[in-house]
């Protein structure tokens, strides 16, 4: 039995779909570890110099006409004001209202970009994006450099990315970072969920403690202020230093 092809049908590695689709020759699956390793190089060197950050996550679906396009630029405002930058997937909707947010206060954002065949472009309120191939190496940047996450309404990759988010919390795989979900009508659902995991004991009272689901910005702020801020001492510090040798440049963030 052959391997399936890949997903333009050519049969090449280096796709997500290709690669998880059992095992391939060894080389393929050696080269394939370096092109991964390659990216996240390539996305450590991009984000290494910014200082503190915070992740917003949510659909790329929403126009700026739309209630929770306008709540995610306040949000970008709000935390550029506190002196973070704003991180995003980069995309539209969501995530390019709070970049247009940070702009609009003369904020940092950045954006970890991932190539895909529709939705997905740079907005063009970024001061500073990543372009990537894999979702998974997209993930560990958008989280790596945070202290706090925002999430907005969304659909499969926005779940994706607040139960992984609080995986790792659970399981103690990074810190306890302040989690707000904004939009409650939207999520009322899942909070029924949540409760119900609560109850069957699934998941424990604790494990919520650093989540809150709140459409008050100054609320969502102040969560953020006293778990991250207040918590982890953040203040505006040096970036670490760059080095010539390597090409690196100073990007101020805080």
């Amino acid at each position: 039995m052959t391997a399936p092809l890949s997903p333009d049908g050519s049969g090449r590695p280096g796709q997500e779909r290709f690669f998880v689709q059992g095992p391939h020759s060894r080389v393929t699956e050696f080269i394939f570890t370096l092109k991964v390793m390659r990216e996240f190089i390539k996305g450590f060197r991009a984000l290494h110099f910014l200082g503190p950050c915070v992740t917003v996550f949510g659909s790329a679906r929403f126009n700026e006409d739309h209630m929770y396009y306008q709540l995610a630029r306040r949000m970008g405002a709000e935390l550029s004001k506190m002196g973070f930058v704003v991180m995003t997937g980069g995309g539209p909707g969501i995530m390019e209202a709070a970049n247009r947010g940070a702009r609009d206060v003369n904020g940092k954002s950045v954006g970890c970009n991932i190539t895909i065949p529709k939705e997905q472009h740079p907005n063009p309120y970024l001061d500073k994006f990543v372009m990537l191939d894999h979702f998974f190496v997209r993930k560990v940047l958008l989280l790596k450099y945070s202290y706090a996450f925002v999430v907005l309404p969304g659909g499969f990759g926005t779940l994706d990315e607040l139960f992984e988010t609080l995986t790792l919390i659970q399981t103690g795989k990074i810190s306890h970072f302040p989690v707000v979900v904004m939009g409650s009508e939207y999520w009322k659902p899942l909070c029924e969920q949540l409760e119900k995991m609560k109850q069957e004991k699934t998941i424990v009272p604790e494990d919520l403690d650093h989540l809150i689901i709140t459409d008050d910005v100054n609320a969502a702020l102040e969560f953020i202020r006293h778990h991250s801020v207040d918590e982890y001492g953040l203040t505006k510090r040096t970036s670490p230093k760059p080095l010539g040798i390597f090409g690196e440049r100073k990007w101020s963030g805080w």
